[in-house]
């Protein structure tokens, strides 16, 4: 049985997702109010957690950033819930590492199904990824480069991991832009090669002459298999 961790301050709202996520079989956990959130959430150990932004004591935001950076809890599913509807606090929230935004009000079925989207994607058995001197390590949410870590964004990792875990294929935008921001987004085509820059940035010794991200002319990206080697999980 999945385990699922609500923090809604509505205690409607609150009692209406945890009777119909019960219902589909879920085990609900939670709290009304953000303070010890973080701490709730080592103990409980959710499969996934979703978050409300406006609290009436903590920012959901701050609790999403808290929990991307510890090292155990990085890797689970955040969806916000939230009243903030305009597109700069949707990019600001998936920014910060959640894996949707889902805007109130909203249709209780719809909640349920964007959270079996997240628990049904596949762990993969591969945990690190590795390709010549660059190295992303799935569970600590970490990229090195010769044996430096590099900081990324939540966004830039999500790509850069996706990218690597289907090295050889080419993406074009759209299917980058859904894979990594999701069906719910206020982004565009645009956005996905701002990003490829900024990764390049970080990761080439000549980002006009990329050897990682290689661009497919008319279409879109793909990693570089050539030098890609994966490191299964131990």
């Amino acid at each position: 049985m999945k385990k699922i961790l609500l923090i809604e301050d509505d205690l409607d709202l609150y009692a209406l997702l945890k009777y119909n996520l019960e219902r589909e079989g879920f085990q609900m956990v939670g709290a009304n109010t953000g303070r010890g959130a973080v701490d709730l959430c080592v103990r409980e150990r959710p499969d996934l957690i979703v978050l409300d932004i406006m609290l009436p004591d903590s920012d959901g935001l701050d609790i999403c950033k808290r929990l991307r950076s510890h090292a155990e809890l990085a890797p689970t599913p955040i969806i916000f819930i939230t009243a903030r509807a305009s597109e700069t606090d949707r990019i600001v929230g998936l920014e910060l590492g959640a894996n949707d935004y889902i805007v109130k009000p909203f249709f209780v079925r719809e909640v349920i199904a964007r959270i079996k989207v997240q628990l049904r994607r596949p762990t993969d058995a591969i945990s690190v990824l590795k390709a010549g001197a660059l190295e992303l390590d799935r569970a600590r949410c970490q990229v090195r480069l010769n044996g430096q870590e590099l900081s990324l964004t939540a966004t830039e990792f999500r790509l850069l991991e996706y990218l690597m875990g289907r090295a050889g294929v080419v993406f074009s935008r759209e299917q980058l832009l859904d894979a990594v921001w999701g069906n719910d987004r206020a982004v565009t085509d645009r956005t996905v090669d701002v990003y490829v820059l900024r990764l390049r940035q970080k990761l080439e010794a000549e980002p006009g002459n990329p050897q990682l991200i290689r661009s497919v002319r008319g279409f879109g990206y793909s990693f570089n298999d050539l030098r890609t080697v994966v490191q299964q999980a131990s």
